[in-house]
């Protein structure tokens, strides 16, 4: 069979399944769209996220910051305590030669000295980096790419929780395919039974097989007990993923598959699937921008191995003058304007070791997309083959219920005529019940390899 005419099958096959998915009891429907729109909104993974990429841009705004020129002002007040003119044997006795310009040399008596006490100093320091090696454009490259990878981490928490979501809503359909099957056979049991009391009073059926008849029906309540407690804990993990209200219920409307199964019918061929993989999948592309990222850092190990060079202004407003050999009660002003070169003659031999890890580094980073590509390929292929696999078990088990149905009402007209045992519409019975169950399964099964197929190539 072509491709082709597999996905059609394939399509029939779930448009019959989405059909009877249609519960009851809850009291809205809600659309796996709709999910996803509330996760969007309230997830607290995705909340996290967005946070982690607000941060990232803002870590690039910082980045672009270093090209600004930096200015620092600075106050000071102070208290200076008296100068102790010593002689060069630290003796506070006798005098000291001190030449004043003008006067020539003059005797100053040692010991404490007249000294202003209170001082002040004003400072302001400009300076402008034009060139560092190429340090600070890697610098702004590295963080713009880590911005890139903290959107790509949203849209991959945003398509992981709508795979969790997928599963989840899947289940739930699943559930309600399976509590209609067991009503219909609850209610096709009770009327056996009915049957089977009726025939009891003709002195056709003995007590024991109606006994028989009527564990079964116990063991079908209890299994629609199970089911329906099992809906209670999928809603309830569905409910705290999207942050529904306390009390909040809701109904799967699975007629918003429609689209996804138009999309389908254009979608016959594995090729397409890789092509869409190779296009959108975000571990790739993280990988990607990861070895971009790795190169940039290349350059910013190498820049520590360059001189960095900058222009400076600096403006020093201070007094009293405690430099001279006797302080003086003044305020001195000095500024200066000049070209400032640093250059660390040390990593001429330390940082060549760092260049070569960077450089490794950029080599793992290429080798780790191309392992990100293998593994999509592979991700993509088997769950193309898988969806193929379910596509054809959902033809085989719709064929399996007709089978059981026919065998199911030969046997109960051949028990109504006395020509089978109650052992053979049991039996009939349980085939019946297993056949309609495993369509169900079968039937979701199909679903989640088409909607992994869609996680794989992060298209949900």
């Amino acid at each position: 069979m072509t491709s082709h005419k597999i996905f059609c099958a394939l399509t029939v096959s779930m448009i019959v399944g989405v059909s009877c998915c249609v519960p009851s009891y809850a009291q809205q429907r809600m659309s796996l769209q709709s999910l996803f729109d509330l996760a969007d909104q309230q997830n607290q993974r995705i909340k996290v996220s967005e946070v982690a990429l607000k941060a990232a841009e803002e870590g690039v705004a910082s980045a672009k910051s270093a090209m600004l020129p930096s200015v620092e002002f600075s106050v000071q007040g102070s208290y200076t305590g008296n100068a102790i003119l010593m002689s060069r044997g630290f003796s506070t006795s006798g005098t000291t030669e001190y030449v004043v310009p003008g006067l020539g040399p003059q005797q100053v008596q040692n010991g404490k000295q007249p000294t202003p006490h209170w001082g002040n100093s004003f400072t302001a320091h400009a300076s402008q980096v034009i060139y560092a090696g190429g340090a600070i454009r890697s610098g702004i490259e590295m963080a713009r790419l880590g911005c890139q990878l903290a959107e790509l981490d949203v849209e991959k928490n945003r398509q992981e929780v709508r795979f969790l979501l997928t599963g989840y809503y899947l289940d739930l359909c699943k559930l309600q395919n399976q509590l209609q099957v067991i009503e219909k056979n609850i209610e096709l049991t009770e009327k056996v039974i009915e049957q089977m009391k009726a025939r009891r009073e003709q002195g056709m059926v003995l007590k024991n097989d109606i006994t028989r008849y009527e564990l079964q029906l116990q063991s079908l309540q209890l299994t629609k007990t199970q089911i329906v407690d099992a809906q209670k804990i999928i809603r309830h993990q569905l409910s705290t993923a999207i942050h529904l209200s306390e009390g909040e219920d809701f109904e799967a409307d699975t007629q918003s598959l429609e689209e996804e199964e138009l999309a389908l019918k254009t979608l016959t061929s594995e090729e397409l699937w890789q092509q869409k993989a190779s296009e959108n999948n975000i571990d790739v592309r993280q990988a990607s921008l990861a070895t971009e990222m790795s190169e940039q850092k290349v350059r910013n190990t190498r820049a520590a191995s360059r001189p960095s060079v900058a222009v400076v202004a600096e403006n020093n407003l201070f007094g009293p003058y405690t430099s001279d050999l006797i302080p003086k009660n003044a305020n001195v002003n000095v500024w200066f304007v000049g070209i400032g070169v640093k250059y660390n003659l040390s990593s001429l031999w330390k940082n060549k070791h760092n260049i070569r890890k960077a450089r490794h580094e950029n080599t793992q980073a290429r080798e780790r997309v191309q392992l990100a590509r293998e593994g999509i390929e592979n991700g993509v292929q088997a769950s193309y083959t898988n969806l193929l696999t379910s596509s054809a078990e959902v033809r085989t088990q719709e064929k399996q219920v007709e089978l059981a149905d026919q065998n199911y009402m030969v046997v109960k007209n051949r028990y109504d005529n006395d020509l089978a045992l109650l052992t053979d519409m049991l039996d009939a019975s349980n085939m019946k019940l297993s056949a309609d169950m495993a369509l169900v399964n079968a039937r979701i099964n199909m679903l989640y390899n088409y909607f992994k197929l869609k996680y794989i190539t992060n298209t949900l």
